[in-house]
């Protein structure tokens, strides 16, 4: 039961949430970890109840900032490339509605949100690589400011991406060259989980020998060396593009020659698929899409322009030149 006498508190949802009021607070702030299971009761409680957070006495509505918030992981988490992409299309498109981006990093996003929202330092936030047990998400609730979730399969204002088709295109393009043991390298811990489910199913179904692994850039060799143990796999998917520079000079340091003794595909941005000594068969992420499709979304939310649910945005496994047969 709310508060009759005004606005919905903190109080109102612990009580319907079945939780303290501090647990409220430190979902909302991102102050301490949280369980995923309670974060999306308070989440789901949040939204019923239409909770916002207070900053002061009431005011007029305050003209427009002219700014989009948008958080993105941390340099260094294995997509920068896609990071930047999405980042850069996001730009031109806020530009062209004339806005500018705010670019808000740390560890879990939560603080530098929280600072963005309670200083109402911009009018609306898009998120990049937002999870549906994302810590963020109770943040944005609360500010009640527009928000708009790339990579949320479900919730208001989410941009689904579906990559179990490009995880399982994958297997069926190296199974179908003839590769019967394949190594998934992941960054750690794992993310874009929905193409490693749809990869990994595809292998079990077509009886493919399928390993998956955490391997970090400064591991590559100590990843090469248990891989190749027993013969090894005769493919390998890297899905962490910080790792397929070194994964590369790696292989050449060892005589091994891409793709007549290995094959190497990679989970990537447009970038790192297009500009590299040689072009990888690659599922590329397309960040410069997801970039204007959240400033379009986000600038209707702000005007109040109905929109339909976003179709799901499915990357798309491209031929390139790293993939052949096993043993040439």
């Amino acid at each position: 039961m709310t508060n009759p006498r005004g606005a919905v508190t903190i109080t109102d949802v612990a009580n319907a949430a079945g939780v303290s009021a501090s647990t409220v607070s430190y979902v909302i702030t991102g102050k301490r970890t949280i369980s995923p299971a309670t974060r999306r009761r308070v989440e789901e409680t949040i939204r019923t109840l239409g909770y916002r957070r207070r900053t002061g006495s009431p005011a007029p509505v305050p003209a427009r900032a002219g700014v989009l918030a948008v958080a993105v992981p941390l340099p260094g988490e294995g997509h920068l490339g896609v990071a930047m992409e999405f980042f850069a299309a996001a730009a031109g498109a806020a530009r062209a509605h004339g806005f500018d981006l705010l670019l808000v990093t740390d560890d879990t996003g939560t603080a530098g949100l929280h600072r963005v929202t309670s200083a109402a330092l911009a009018d609306a936030v898009l998120v990049l690589d937002a999870g549906d047990d994302d810590p963020r998400v109770p943040v944005l609730l609360a500010s009640g400011r527009p928000a708009v979730l790339v990579g949320r399969q479900r919730g208001p204002a989410a941009v689904p991406l579906d990559f179990a088709p490009a995880g399982r295109a994958c297997a069926a393009h190296l199974a179908g060259l003839g590769h019967r043991s394949i190594a998934h390298l992941t960054p750690a811990p794992p993310r874009r989980i929905g193409y490693l489910t749809g990869f990994l199913e595809a292998a079990a179904h077509r009886r493919l020998e399928a390993l998956s692994r955490p391997c970090a850039p400064e591991d590559v060799p100590r990843c090469l060396d248990e891989l190749r143990t027993r013969r090894g796999p005769t493919a390998l998917v890297v899905h962490d593009e910080a790792v397929l520079p070194p994964l590369l000079a790696e292989l050449r340091r060892r005589g091994l020659r891409v793709p007549e003794d290995v094959s190497v595909v990679a989970v990537c941005s447009a970038t790192t698929a297009n500009h590299g000594w040689t072009r990888p068969t690659a599922v590329a992420v397309p960040a410069r899409e997801l970039g204007v499709l959240a400033v379009e979304l986000a600038v209707c939310r702000l005007d109040g322009v109905p929109t339909a649910e976003p179709e799901p945005v499915t990357p798309a496994l491209v031929l390139g030149e790293t993939t052949g047969p096993p043993g040439g």
